[in-house]
């Protein structure tokens, strides 16, 4: 058996033990740091799946930690060196950059599941900066960068293991290194996923083609997939491949967050008296808020949680009305969701760029400003590894009561987005901010159709989503008001990579 770190409680100590069993069987002994070469048509997916403070993340995180120290080789998606047959990898993924960021200020180092399925295409003459970087090959020299160029370089590597961040401390720009994108041809090992959750098959079909070990951690009271019926990619799997956490792990006790997540499990309470709950617990500690109006302030960077789509509409219009946004254009600070790229199949490799620099649908984006070319706009991509990217865009503000969006500018084709100062719940999945609102009203509204999901009640599990977002401070919105901006839509807040990486994703 082995050891686990002392601050496990027993159900994590037990699925700590049962998992690496399961990687010794696979050639990775834990215990005695030892490495077998991987062995050909093994292949095994369990699951971790426990509630709101569980402990998963410190689960993922000491495994992780343990299969480094084995000497099992961690792939990042940003660079892969020369494969060898006896090496062992292992992936740390999430669905969504804000979810890969949340797992990297935890010391986890994830990257989205996109940036694996899809690796970088190196120009030759840059590969060799890569390859000297990573241990495989001699200081180049490159026509064009000095010495001191090449210093920059490794000392930003040696601090942060980022190829692309390195070159970028060189003074290259994405477009100069970086000349395109692939589907991955060669398999991998060992892949963690986490907020599992949120997963549908045909995703779970694209990891089992690339890992013959996956190991998913997820949340069983989150939402499941829209496409899904209400089903996790976790349901259906045998009870000895799944492994549950029962018990709030002692570090998030005494939080009332968690406290409130967890009160919804009780079959009994009604909307009524959940309400009543968060107000009793608001009256002792601030990490609870009541509040009569949204807080517009905090919508530029944590969009309000809302229910209805009719609901997110009238907000956004709201926010941009309070900062007195002009029709005909954003203005730098507003926050944005990517809706997906559009572009016709014959530029699949335009796509795949724009979708490996973290425009996916889904990821939330700071608007900096209109690019060099028209159409295009300057980008922040939160919770990208390197933020900065100018993109031609396609921009849908949605106006109430009105069938077609409006469209402030647009390019011919490329990424599409909705404005992000309000979302649904579904698409908060996987993401946490400091501070949340969550909009009371919406929540009520399911209660009173009395519509379940899997068996639970839907306003519980809208509930429980929106409220495990916040991280420090959950603000239950109880009317429909807005607040005045205490100051102008800013951009200074934003922290770009250590070297600022600006990537530009031509228009064809």
């Amino acid at each position: 058996m082995s050891v686990p770190a002392p601050a496990f409680s027993e159900d994590q100590a037990e699925a700590h033990d049962r998992i690496a069993e399961a990687l010794r069987e696979a050639g990775v002994d834990l215990d005695n740091g030892l490495l077998a070469p991987p062995r050909e048509g093994r292949s095994r997916v369990m699951s971790v799946v426990g509630k709101a403070g569980s402990g998963k993340t410190l689960l993922l995180s000491s495994l992780t930690h343990a299969l480094r120290e084995a000497g099992v080789e961690l792939v990042s998606g940003d660079y892969e060196g020369r494969r060898r047959r006896d090496r062992r990898t292992l992936a740390v993924l999430a669905p969504t950059n804000k979810a890969a960021s949340v797992l990297r200020t935890r010391g986890v180092p994830a990257t989205t599941i996109h940036r694996i399925l899809y690796t970088p295409v190196y120009d030759k003459d840059y590969e060799k900066i890569a390859e000297w970087l990573s241990g495989e090959g001699d200081r180049p020299e490159i026509e064009g960068l000095t010495d001191q160029a090449l210093d920059r370089a490794l000392a930003f590597y040696e601090s942060h293991k980022s190829v692309p961040g390195a070159l970028a401390a060189a003074g290259l720009r994405g477009s100069d290194f970086i000349t395109g994108w692939k589907r991955r041809e060669d398999p991998l090992d060992i892949g963690f996923v986490d907020e599992a959750s949120m997963l549908d098959d045909r995703q779970m079909e694209d990891l089992r083609e690339i890992f013959p070990t996956v190991l998913l951690f997820g949340d069983p009271a989150q939402l499941a997939p829209v496409n899904q019926s209400g089903r996790m990619v976790f349901d259906g799997m045998a009870d000895d491949a799944k492994l549950t956490l029962h018990r709030v792990h002692r570090q998030t006790q005494d939080n009332p967050i968690l406290d409130l997540a967890h009160a919804l499990s009780d079959p009994a309470i009604g909307f009524q008296d959940f309400e009543s709950m968060v107000h009793e617990i608001a009256a002792r500690d601030d990490r609870v808020q009541v509040s009569g109006r949204v807080e517009v302030d905090l919508m530029a960077r944590s969009p309000v949680l809302v229910w209805r789509n009719a609901t997110r509409i009238r907000l956004i219009q709201a926010f941009r009305t309070v900062h007195q946004a002009p029709e005909t254009e954003l203005l730098p600070g507003e926050p944005l969701i990517c809706d997906g790229i559009e572009l016709p199949l014959k530029h699949r490799k335009r796509r795949l760029d724009l979708e490996a620099r973290g425009l996916i649908k889904g990821a939330q984006v700071i608007y900096l400003g209109p690019g060099k070319k028209p159409g295009f706009s300057r980008l922040h991509v939160i919770g990208a590894e390197d933020p900065r990217v100018s993109a031609a865009s396609i921009v849908r503000i949605e106006k109430p009561e009105e069938e077609e969006p409006f469209i402030p500018f647009a390019a011919s084709m490329g990424a599409s987005f909705l404005h992000g100062a309000a979302v649904t719940i579904h698409k908060a999945q996987g993401s946490q901010w400091p501070e949340v609102q969550v909009f009371a009203p919406d929540l009520f509204a399911a209660a009173r159709m009395g519509r379940t999901e899997a068996g639970q009640p839907l306003w519980k599990r809208l509930a429980y989503v929106a409220i495990t977002r916040a991280e420090e401070r959950l603000h239950w919105v109880v009317r429909n008001r807005l607040s005045k901006p205490t100051h102008p839509l800013r951009t200074d807040d934003l922290k770009a990579a250590p070297a600022p990486l600006e990537l530009e994703a031509e228009e064809t």
